[in-house]
């Protein structure tokens, strides 16, 4: 007699061959079943009942970023589906592995006018990088399957399972629920590169004079810091990043221009970006921020491409040398082929000129936290942070005020992916919730989650979650009473013509504390010190409203803003 399993069974099982130790979710009529088996099974998976459903990528968003692991959230049919929507793409165009399940309305009942009834292949088809509705039961295993191969080999991005009401009940043979083990992490199956092509990009960046890299993403995805780090000490090559690529070098590292481009970026970090003769993007698919909208590299500097994604070289720039593979063996064969060349190597000097041109950036910086000022600026709060963070922080931002702070001048001792933000898509209401999935992915961790005002609103419901969890997470909230990137973009760019991004100053202290969170309202520089000591060292969550000067008034460092 054959040994089977109900659907709703199945997916628990598949999901649990598969390593899954966390699913972020919230309950709805059509996943009764699979709550149900959860409930029953004895499985180890850990359920995180969120308050959104977006919130729940968002979780399972910072929750993968972190491990290395597919990130699992789940959500019911019709309104849980299309709330999940903005998790998933940030997830799939940030190279993230990410999986959510929307349970759906019965197959039977598809075109009778269910309540709830949605399209929901046609809906998640532009946003992932596998997706379906499975119309079987028998079926279940292998797409769970498939949805893992596509979310962690190659690059690695999102996948959407649809599951249907009727199908939870219909039985699946238990001798076909099983998994492959290496799929449990990404990058899995990598790829190296094609004969010579690694060696042809060693070339051409020895024949530069004044080479400098840059990192995206796909970097610390890889795990290939530890190789970077090694070729830019050997040739003392400079190593710039883009917002994702931060944790390529750590900050303090010799080589490690920071971030460039037009968010986060400098005048000063970008005068070596102007000025290479040869570009060589790593992971880093040479978008819009990067380049300052493609201000540079110019036509004419020479450009070598390293990713994994063959769609992504010469896209925007024509590559002398095109490496497609993944990173890590990427740059495993360039040292290899290094440590056997022969000859003297060249120095390209860049730690010099990096220390001149850090020197110079933060002069302005150190100016402006340690100045006397009535009201806080950003500069002092991030310096705060600079002084008081663990080695150990992971550190999260929405993408608002505090983000290009933070990509300009943190202080990230070691490599890895310590600071995360959602830059693709650049939601508000992501850091609150991608927060606490980091803190399951990394419990040992502090973290600290960075947030405007605008984008505390977004989600703040979820500061209930981060109680019930009890995660001791601390939560930076920049107050001006504005959407302020948008404020400073009108004051910048439309002649201060300022037109609804002005709302009402919410004391989000007293609002956190409703929840049982422990909070601190700051509005005096000299306290932010004091108040930063006190929530990272008490045991539970902790939220800091810093009333702070308005973006639009601020010494940003975005770089079309400035004069």
């Amino acid at each position: 007699m054959m040994n089977t399993l109900n659907g709703a069974e199945a997916m628990v099982r598949s999901l649990e061959a598969h390593g899954v130790t966390h699913i972020f979710g919230l309950c709805g009529d059509t996943t009764l079943p699979f709550y149900d088996a959860m409930n029953r099974l004895d499985h180890g998976i850990t359920h995180v009942l969120s308050r959104d459903e977006r919130s729940a990528a968002y979780m399972a968003d910072g929750f993968s970023r972190v491990t290395g692991r597919v990130g699992v959230c789940e959500g019911p049919s019709g309104g849980g589906a299309t709330y999940i929507l903005p998790g998933l793409i940030e997830a799939n165009e940030s190279s993230y592995a990410v999986l959510a399940i929307t349970t759906d309305i019965p197959v039977g009942s598809y075109g009778k006018y269910p309540l709830t009834e949605v399209d929901q292949e046609t809906l998640m088809g532009p946003l992932t990088k596998f997706n379906t509705v499975i119309k079987r039961a028998d079926h279940i295993p292998r797409m769970v399957r498939q949805a893992f191969r596509a979310m962690t080999t190659g690059r690695s991005g999102a996948a959407h399972l649809g599951l249907p009401y009727d199908i939870q009940y219909d039985d699946v043979s238990a001798d076909d629920i099983w998994g492959d083990p290496k799929l449990q992490r990404y990058p899995a199956y990598r790829a190296a590169p094609e004969p010579g092509a690694a060696e042809d990009a060693a070339e051409a960046i020895l024949s530069a004079e004044a080479p400098l890299i840059v990192c995206g993403g796909g970097v610390v995805i890889s795990g290939a810091m530890e190789e970077l780090g090694k070729l830019a000490s050997r040739l003392d090559i400079a190593v710039g990043t883009s917002i994702s690529g931060k944790g390529s070098l750590a900050d303090t590292h010799p080589q490690s221009l920071g971030v460039v481009g037009s968010n986060g970026g400098t005048d000063e970090t970008w005068e070596m970006m102007e000025a290479a003769d040869l570009v060589v993007f790593m992971g880093c698919r040479a978008g819009s921020t990067t380049t300052s909208r493609w201000e540079a590299p110019k036509p004419g500097q020479r450009i070598v491409h390293f990713d994994n994604d063959p769609m992504v070289i010469g896209a925007n720039y024509p590559a002398e040398v095109g490496v497609a593979a993944d990173l890590k063996l990427a740059l495993q064969a360039v040292n290899a082929y290094l440590d056997g060349r022969g000859g003297d190597l060249p120095s390209f000097g860049a730690a010099a000129k990096i220390a001149d041109i850090k020197q110079r950036k933060f002069a302005k910086f150190e100016a402006l936290a340690a100045s006397k000022t009535d009201q806080i600026l950003p500069e002092q709060i991030i310096h705060a942070l600079n002084q008081n963070l663990p080695g150990n922080a992971i550190v999260v931002s929405d993408p608002g005020t505090s983000c290009p702070y933070y990509n300009a001048y943190s202080q990230q001792k070691h490599p890895g992916r310590r600071y995360i933000t959602n830059r693709a898509h650049g939601a508000l209401g992501y850091a609150l919730s991608a927060s606490l999935g980091a803190w399951f992915g990394r419990p040992g961790a502090k973290i600290v989650g960075m947030m405007g005002d605008g984008s505390f609103n977004f989600t703040c419901g979820e500061l209930e979650t981060v109680v019930r969890c009890n995660a001791p997470i601390t939560y930076v909230v920049f107050s001006n009473a504005n959407f302020g990137w948008i404020k400073a973009s009108q004051s910048g760019n439309f002649e201060k013509r300022y037109y609804n991004v002005d709302f009402n100053r919410t004391d989000h202290a007293a609002v956190a504390e409703a929840f049982g969170v422990r909070a601190w309202r700051v509005e005096k520089p000299e306290d932010l010190d004091q108040a930063i000591k006190e929530a990272f060292a008490h045991d539970g969550p902790t939220l800091i409203d810093v009333v702070c000067q308005a973006l639009e008034e601020a010494a940003a460092p975005v770089r079309r803003w400035m004069g």
